[in-house]
């Protein structure tokens, strides 16, 4: 197969269709319209780049469809060319999104969080973090009051990531139908609570982050923070940079799962580099909200 007959396989097979074709299936609840997450038992694979990348984020595993077909058993590249051409014309199910593509053009990150204002007793994006989620109305009023939340459509939340210095990056959104992150925002970290603290808890939602927050009845001396549900090199720097604080203490307060347990063998490793202290804190049930809402 010469280098003009790759080039065709891998405009004519994505990922997606690869990897329905053996078995996997979407998480819709976990998807965005820019990652697409798929399962397959405890495995995970992420599809990126309009379906043309993917990976795996428990693991460094990354690529296009033929290191995908590699990565899923195929022994070799010629092996995983085979592969690929026999998906050549299967056409993957169209995942059943909570909201159309929005067709006009994006204002700029601040302008757009500009646009929407904090959660207030009553509000929708209130009532969802108060009612369905739990969170004491303290902790989401502190959170307001530190610019940390947005109302954001159809009853959803916005929870701000921030850079070391305080600009905005980009925000989570999380409703009763609907998980995402900003179009075209960075992933780094939520950050809620004491900014000087030596103490930071790592979590994986800034649900999770407000939860835990309120679990502890907001330690002043703690910065409760949130990647967002990824780990982005953005992300990897501004933790490594909270692990070269004075005393620095990583807390890897991550979902008590397989997921969990790899995000925080990572934050133990940047601890160990930076010579901080480390520990791992798991909640009972699944995540930090579960374990306040039961």
């Amino acid at each position: 197969m010469d280098k003009r007959e790759i080039e065709e396989l891998r405009e004519k097979v994505g990922c997606a269709a690869l990897l329905e074709k053996h078995g996997w299936k979407v998480d819709l609840k976990e998807s965005t319209r820019r990652a697409i997450k798929f399962r397959r038992d405890s495995n995970i694979i992420i599809v990126i780049h309009q379906g043309r990348g993917w990976f795996d984020p428990l693991s460094p595993a990354k690529g296009d469809v033929f290191s995908l077909a590699e990565h899923l058993g195929a022994d070799g590249f010629v092996q995983a060319c085979d592969r690929v051409a026999d998906v050549v014309g299967f056409v993957p199910a169209a995942p059943a999104w909570q909201r159309p593509a929005r067709p006009k053009a994006l204002g700029s990150i601040v302008e757009r969080w500009g646009y929407r204002v904090g959660p207030h007793p009553g509000s929708p994006a209130w009532r969802y973090l108060t009612g369905e989620r739990g969170l004491p109305a303290d902790i989401v009023k502190q959170a307001v009051a530190c610019d940390r939340l947005r109302e954001g459509p159809q009853g959803s939340m916005w929870a701000a990531h921030n850079d070391s210095i305080g600009a905005l990056t980009g925000w989570e959104e999380r409703g009763p139908a609907w998980r995402g992150f900003a179009t075209d925002g960075g992933k780094e970290l939520f950050r809620f609570g004491s900014e000087e603290a030596e103490r930071i808890c790592i979590t994986e939602a800034a649900i999770d982050a407000m939860s835990l927050a309120a679990i502890e009845d907001l330690r002043t001396d703690t910065l409760y923070v949130s990647t967002g549900g990824g780990w982005s090199p953005a992300t990897d720097g501004a933790i490594r940079g909270l692990a070269k604080r004075a005393n620095a203490w990583l807390v890897a307060a991550t979902d008590n799962n397989r997921q969990g347990d790899i995000y925080a063998d990572r934050v133990r490793a940047i601890a160990a580099d930076a010579s901080a202290g480390y520990a791992r804190l798991r909640p009972c049930a699944g995540d930090w909200n579960e374990d306040l809402r039961g």
